[in-house]
């Protein structure tokens, strides 16, 4: 806390046993970043790492390592003077540089540190930013910033194409046979898409927070808070010993101006001196003052311009991570669309079945009307139609067809019917 300014609170954030989302915090003397598995604490010099030896952050260490031993080749080739363009146009290659110096990690505590080995301080730090043709490095804590903010994105970007290349073939299988197995694949990628939609939508709304604030971004700009705060010391320094000298000076003056006054006043003309002297000491104050309001004007002019290389540098993965959030919107709608695809199979399919319990239904009432025949004959009541002379199989086959014909003739009326009101297909 003491070596980075931070209050307990912004350390909080750091806990790998709490869980907090996304966060970027631009602080006086430092930048909390605690995006996904990168947890870590940017200054203007050094980066201090929570969880170095994790095996997922352990790329974004090698790659971090080889940023900043790039900036530090550049840097040291224009305090040389050996500018050449292609230091600055390689400064994000992939490849490594011939004449790499040795890694700049070591570990101290629970955090891995990553420091600028600039050997002529602060004023050379100011120096190495700005070569003679005009080309600029980065400074030092947005080469940090900007290889968190890749390995955030790229991890993001990976987990959600790997999601893609799974659910395209689960999808398309549901649809082609629905099954508890395929529904249960189905369900856990839809689980899995609601997470990683979550964690992209944080970051996203975490960039987007940044570019709408631009007091936020001015308080990243670590390198130019600390060359200013040395430029301030030297200055107020340097008006120490003016203030010293010129305590020295007006006594000698004061005597010098007495003097003349007295002569002046012997020769009978004590104004002219007083109204010269009166006017000059206003035309130094105004100049002191024009010089004070040109220095702050371009001092907010440079502010100004450096927030909007922070926007531009934060514009690039806000468009990266939006397009990763688009895209993971566009499989939600994919699954969606499958969803309702199923749902629509589903009910075709309860439709059938409902028209099949139609035509079951009809039919058992066909039948049970039948059996009211059958019922009507089978009570134990002596009438003519039981006497011996009468009845006969003649009789009997008439009277179970005639029934039976019947119940055919009422089912078919039926379902004419239940077609005609679209009740069946």
């Amino acid at each position: 806390m003491r070596r980075t300014g931070l209050p307990a609170r912004d350390l909080r954030i750091l806990d790998p046993l709490l869980s907090y989302p996304s966060t970027i915090l631009g602080r006086e003397r430092a930048i909390v970043i605690n995006l996904e598995h990168i947890k870590a604490i940017i200054t203007a010099q050094e980066v201090l790492l929570l969880n170095s030896r994790d095996p997922s952050v352990i790329p974004f260490v090698d790659e971090l390592q080889r940023r900043l031993a790039r900036r530090y080749h550049a840097t040291t080739k224009a305090q040389e003077g050996n500018v050449d363009d292609s230091n600055w146009t390689n400064l994000y290659d992939l490849e490594e540089p011939q004449s790499r110096p040795a890694s700049p990690l070591s570990s101290g505590g629970g955090f891995s540190q990553f420091e600028d080995r600039e050997e002529d301080g602060k004023s050379d730090a100011k120096q190495g930013n700005d070569n003679r043709d005009g080309l600029k490095l980065p400074p030092f804590e947005f080469v940090a910033l900007e290889a968190c903010l890749e390995a955030a994105c790229s991890c993001l970007e990976n987990e959600a194409r790997t999601l893609e290349q799974e659910a395209h073939p689960a999808l398309d299988k549901l649809t082609s046979k629905i099954s508890t197995l395929n529904l249960e694949r189905v369900r856990q990628i839809k689980s899995r898409l609601v997470a990683i939609t979550g964690r992209v939508q944080k970051v996203r709304d975490e960039l987007e927070h940044l570019l709408d604030d631009d007091e936020d971004m001015a308080e990243m700009y670590l390198t130019d808070k600390l060359v200013q705060e040395h430029l301030e010391g030297s200055s107020t320094s340097s008006m120490n010993e003016g203030e010293g000298v010129e305590d020295e000076v007006v006594p000698s003056d004061m005597e010098e101006r007495i003097g003349a006054e007295i002569s002046l006043e012997e020769h009978g003309n004590p104004e002219a001196y007083e109204g010269d002297h009166l006017f000059h000491t206003p035309n130094v104050l105004r100049r002191d003052s024009h010089g004070t309001q040109i220095s702050t004007t371009c001092s907010a002019i440079s502010k100004d311009l450096d927030v909007e290389e922070l926007e531009m540098l934060l514009e690039a993965y806000f468009v990266q991570i939006d397009g990763t959030l688009n895209k993971l919107s566009t499989l939600r709608e994919y699954v969606d669309d499958t969803e309702d695809y199923i749902n629509i199979m589903l009910d075709d399919k309860q439709n059938h079945l409902l028209q099949m319990g139609v035509m079951l239904t009809t039919a058992t009432l066909v039948v049970s009307a039948f059996v009211v025949v059958a019922g009507v004959f089978g009570m134990n009541i002596h009438i003519d139609l039981f006497k011996p002379e009468k009845a006969g199989l003649q009789e009997f086959l008439w009277t179970v067809g005639g029934g039976a014909t019947g119940s055919i003739f009422l089912y078919v009326v039926a379902i004419a019917w239940c077609k005609h009101k679209r009740l069946l297909e």
